[in-house]
């Protein structure tokens, strides 16, 4: 089954890839020849989800999912939420991005996180478009200082729960089946099947 994933993210196209697996051929948007800077200006996750998935399906008329993660940090008031990949500014600089949040963060003791993915399949048949969300969330903690080489964004400082390591410190294998866009993925799978 051909469907197209609403990205050019490397890192979050072969984490998808693997979760999936073989049976589904996942196309990324340079696949398709798609390469618009396609606008993400909701204001919420599914919003910023929606908006991706809808621009495929009205410019290449193709069925496609789309997702929006956001690390939502209680201290902080659920930020950065939809504003994690450019929270220190337009580059989608993670060493920045996590600087800026170990700032922030300071010496709160409130280290308390959350990881949530929302993903939004439309499929188109025969001219019908049908849309399901798909939610996922893993609770953790924003640690003191970086800790791990593996993964990407604010892997190296979440320390998910029931883990005595960060994200970047388990490795993909283990994040990948444990993670929210893990969890996110399998209940658009399960729904696929």
């Amino acid at each position: 089954m051909k469907i197209v994933f609403a990205t050019n993210n490397q890192h979050k196209l072969s984490e998808i890839r693997d979760i999936l697996g073989e049976q589904f051929d996942i196309l990324s948007l340079n696949d398709i020849g798609c390469h618009d800077d396609i606008p993400e200006t909701a204001d919420t996750l599914e919003g910023n989800a929606l908006l991706k998935a809808q621009y495929i399906v009205e410019h290449y008329g193709m069925s496609c999912f789309a997702d929006d993660t956001g690390l939502e940090v209680d201290a902080l008031g659920g930020a950065p939420g939809i504003y994690s990949a450019r929270y220190a500014g337009k580059g989608h600089d993670s060493e920045a991005n996590m600087t800026k949040l170990l700032a922030e963060l300071g010496e709160n003791n409130n280290r308390k996180a959350r990881f949530r993915t929302v993903i939004a399949l439309l499929e188109v048949n025969d001219g019908e478009v049908t849309q399901h969300l798909f939610e996922g969330i893993v609770n953790g903690t924003i640690i003191h200082e970086r800790k791990g080489t593996e993964g990407f964004g604010y892997d190296p400082i979440f320390q998910p729960e029931g883990y005595q390591q960060t994200f970047a410190e388990l490795g993909m294998d283990i994040k990948n089946t444990i993670s929210h866009r893990a969890r996110a993925v399998k209940k658009l799978a399960e729904y696929l099947r």
